[in-house]
């Protein structure tokens, strides 16, 4: 029987044929073009991301030209008015609005307009004061804690715990109160502040355990640095964000405290500082036949207060990745 030739004559067919290639010229596709690597000509970290993106919101510029005018109106009163806040008549008790008193007069004569501008020095500077030792405190007491963990940990947590579980609005009432003879803004701001500080250090304290287990962490130990430096160089600028988010936002809530210590008649003395709280609390007898000094200085009040949330507010999203990609 004869072979079949019918694959060897496909096979031959196959050998023979030739597939044409188009090759690019060296000129039309340089090598290297082809070979360079593709580089963002932005930088991008964590914190260049977060300010690109708190610009980009409306919420940032209104916030921050609050806080702006509020920063501006602490430092310069003198810039705003140039009545005496201390200049009271009670032959101008609540008067009408005129010129140079825009906001007119309480009850004991006193400008209103003055008194919410030169109030704006104190309850700032309690705040910031309040701030800085919430911020030192529990960041310090976080970061102990957390890294070290065992023994450490075990104390700093359990005495975190015991300052948390006082209300700080009541241990500053019993501290002013026993203090009643040395009230000054130095005095309620470690009052309000030495019992306020484990929120940040509890919060300082997760973000410092999620950091500790970093590949890098792992790296500086291995080349011989030691675990204090580690923390202090590597661990800590790491976990730094949540504490400023809880920084800028405790601002606010430490503004609102010494005004409801003085409205209490615990914080400052009226005759001695000009405080928001105390004109609110002088304000409240007159409350229906004249109800604009308690206004006033509670809309200024509400007003400062809000600046410093909704910066908190976008520095906490801007802060977040997560919460940038929902967007």
């Amino acid at each position: 029987m004869p072979e079949s030739t019918e694959p060897k004559n496909v096979s031959e067919n196959l050998g023979s044929a030739r597939i044409p290639h188009f090759v690019a010229s060296f000129e039309e596709t340089p090598v290297a073009a082809v070979d360079a690597v593709q580089v963002k000509e932005k930088k991008s970290n964590l914190w260049l991301d977060a300010w690109r993106d708190m610009r980009s919101r409306p919420m940032f510029w209104i916030s921050a030209a609050i806080i702006l005018v509020v920063a501006l109106v602490a430092l310069f009163p003198g810039w705003f008015t140039q009545v005496d806040p201390r200049a009271c008549s009670l032959t101008n008790s609540n008067g009408a609005p005129g010129v140079g008193h825009p906001l007119g007069y309480n009850k004991q004569g006193c400008d209103v307009y003055s008194r919410i501008l030169y109030g704006t020095s104190t309850s700032v500077s309690v705040g910031l004061i309040v701030v800085f030792i919430t911020f030192v405190v529990g960041t310090i007491m976080g970061a102990l804690a957390g890294f070290f963990g065992g023994v450490v940990d075990t104390v700093l947590s359990r005495a975190g715990d015991i300052f948390f579980s006082i209300p700080y609005i009541l241990a500053a009432v019993v501290v002013m109160s026993v203090m009643s003879e040395h009230r000054n803004p130095l005095v309620i701001a470690f009052a309000i502040g030495g019992f306020s500080w484990p929120i940040t250090a509890r919060i300082v304290r997760s973000e410092i355990l999620r950091v500790k287990n970093a590949d890098f962490v792992m790296a500086a130990e291995s080349l011989g640095l030691s675990r204090f430096s580690t923390l202090v160089r590597h661990v800590l600028p790491n976990a730094m964000a949540p504490a400023i988010v809880v920084t800028t936002l405790s601002l606010s809530s430490a503004i609102v405290a010494e005004a409801t210590l003085s409205f209490l008649g615990v914080g400052l003395p009226p005759g001695e500082f000009i405080s928001w709280g105390n004109d609110i609390s002088s304000a409240q007898l007159s409350l229906r036949t004249d109800p604009m000094p308690l206004i006033y200085p509670s809309l200024a009040l509400t007003v400062t207060v809000l600046g410093f949330i909704l910066l908190g507010e976008v520095v906490r999203d801007a802060l977040d990745p997560k919460a940038r990609a929902r967007r």
